[in-house]
């Protein structure tokens, strides 16, 4: 069986995991966790208390212009993407200490969901 027959069984089947224990991140729930979650800092077009999300996946951090970043995301030269971006909402401090975000999403699943909702925004043209 290909790993793309595993995904599209799973998904099929309503399992949330690949075999090697990764979730399986679904938008609409991630949507949805953004919107009851995140929005209270976020939003996808401006910046808030947080910075917007919209093209997150593939920029530099600390780089949205406008926003107020901490000097250690200044500093850091990370690049968001799924890896590092789960590692963030998982931990944000322990990714990148003397960073300012308090919030934290301890559930892998949900981490997964809102992930896969993030990588649906797309900069705008």
């Amino acid at each position: 069986m290909t790993k793309t027959t595993l995904l599209v069984l799973s998904t099929f089947f309503g399992f949330t995991q690949l075999a090697v224990g990764a979730p399986i991140g679904d938008v609409d729930k991630g949507k949805m966790i953004y919107d009851t979650r995140c929005i209270a800092c976020h939003s996808i077009d401006d910046n808030r208390v947080g910075p917007k999300h919209r093209g997150l996946l593939g920029s530099r951090a600390g780089k949205v212009a406008g926003y107020d970043y901490s000097p250690a995301l200044k500093k850091s030269k990370l690049v968001w993407n799924e890896k590092n971006l789960d590692q963030w909402l998982e931990n944000p401090s322990k990714l990148i200490p003397g960073q300012k975000m308090p919030y934290t999403v301890p559930e892998a699943q949900d981490r997964a969901d809102v992930i896969a909702y993030l990588k649906t925004l797309t900069r705008a043209p």
